[in-house]
């Protein structure tokens, strides 16, 4: 999460007018990165690496930018309070999205589908048993299903937290604020404990998804009353600590993808 946000401040910082180059270009790294993970669809890990990866490439380059894009071309203002900029203008834009969201969380709520988080809402619903009596169910390829999967979930919480920091709906300070803030945190405290206890090591990367975008929640709302300084959005000033996220992903994948233990099925590391 921090990783993404440094990345598109760095796309702003480097490219300036030319950001939108940038943006484009990640969108294109995506869709080689989920082409790739199609083709690698028996590699479980990888393939689903690949999809998360695209899912945050293709959600700070080719969505955010375009929000940006929307509102600089209409000089959307961004929203000041006391002589700082509490919500940029690409946001506000954002929450205009909110009625096509909708649409397609219902969608994915009464379809049959493979979506850790989809899957789990249908469960407590108790429509799950309902949905997988629908016929012509097709398995999607795991990077496929992990790609659409952290986009709709990023798109979903920032839809959350722009509509409870809206003064005209709540605001900052507002309690419903605050109980999506405790809230997401006591949420992923429960999915950390299930996460914990699965034995499939590619089935809890994508279990982690939106667990640990539900707590990110918690740590967007934190920021948004200065409760510590979001060193992401300032990459350059704190390049040292940024490129030490940097390193530290790459090299966690780096030994997922690569080692055999990570690989085992649900049987073998029942045994281990």
């Amino acid at each position: 999460m921090p990783i993404g946000h440094a990345i598109m401040i760095l796309n702003e910082k480097f490219l300036h007018d030319d950001k939108y180059y940038g943006a484009v270009a990640m969108g294109i790294v995506e869709v080689i990165l989920v082409f790739w993970g199609i083709k690698q669809n028996k590699k479980n890990i990888l393939a689903t690496i690949l999809g998360f990866l695209g899912g945050v490439l293709i959600w700070t380059g080719w969505i955010e930018f375009s929000f940006m894009w929307v509102a600089e071309k209409n000089n959307v203002p961004n929203l000041v309070v006391n002589g700082e900029i509490a919500t940029k203008r690409e946001y506000l834009v954002m929450l205009s999205s909110l009625g096509l969201l909708a649409t397609i969380v219902i969608f994915f709520l009464f379809t049959r589908t493979s979506f850790t988080f989809f899957a789990w809402i249908q469960e407590k619903m108790g429509v799950k048993q309902n949905i997988a009596q629908q016929g012509g169910y097709i398995k999607k390829p795991l990077a496929v299903t992990t790609f659409i999967e952290t986009i709709i979930i990023l798109w979903f919480f920032y839809i959350v937290l722009l509509l409870v920091y809206d003064d005209a709906i709540a605001g900052d300070t507002h309690i419903a604020t605050y109980i999506v803030a405790w809230g997401s945190l006591l949420w992923s405290i429960y999915l950390i404990a299930k996460l914990i206890t699965i034995k499939v090591f590619d089935y809890a990367i994508r279990y982690s998804i939106p667990t640990v975008i539900i707590f990110w929640n918690f740590v967007e709302v934190l920021g948004r009353w200065g409760t510590f300084k979001e060193i992401w959005i300032y990459p350059i000033e704190h390049w040292k600590e940024v490129s030490l996220m940097f390193i530290v992903t790459a090299v966690l994948l780096y030994v997922f993808i690569k080692t055999p233990y990570f690989r085992k099925d649900a049987k073998k590391m029942m045994q281990s």
